[in-house]
């Protein structure tokens, strides 16, 4: 019985980062994040996944993102501005933000 519920809850897991790693590709699209960036290669802004390296083990790394989303800034990644984006839902910008600390 305890075998059959660690794979539950395994597949529960792996379920539950599929949907998250759907949701945040999703949400790049309709929020127009990837005008700018994409997951594995700089356009104007970094790729995800150097964002993702850059901050990997930094436990306030959440919360800098979130309001580097939010409010925009300069000067993390070179002179270009990251433009504020005050009309994306804060729910959108937390969904986007774990996708990103999450990829490898």
């Amino acid at each position: 019985m305890k075998i059959a519920a660690v794979i539950l809850v395994a597949g529960v897991l792996a379920t539950g980062a599929a949907r998250a790693a759907d949701s945040g590709e999703e949400l790049m699209k309709k929020d127009g994040c990837t005008a700018c960036h994409s997951v594995d290669k700089k356009i104007v802004g970094p790729a995800y996944k150097e964002v993702a390296a850059k901050y990997r083990g930094d436990k306030d790394a959440p919360a800098k993102l979130f309001d580097k989303v939010k409010k925009g800034g300069s000067g993390v990644w070179g002179p270009v501005p990251m433009p504020p984006n005050a009309a994306v839902p804060d729910a959108d910008i937390k969904t986007l933000v774990a996708y990103i600390l999450a990829l490898k």
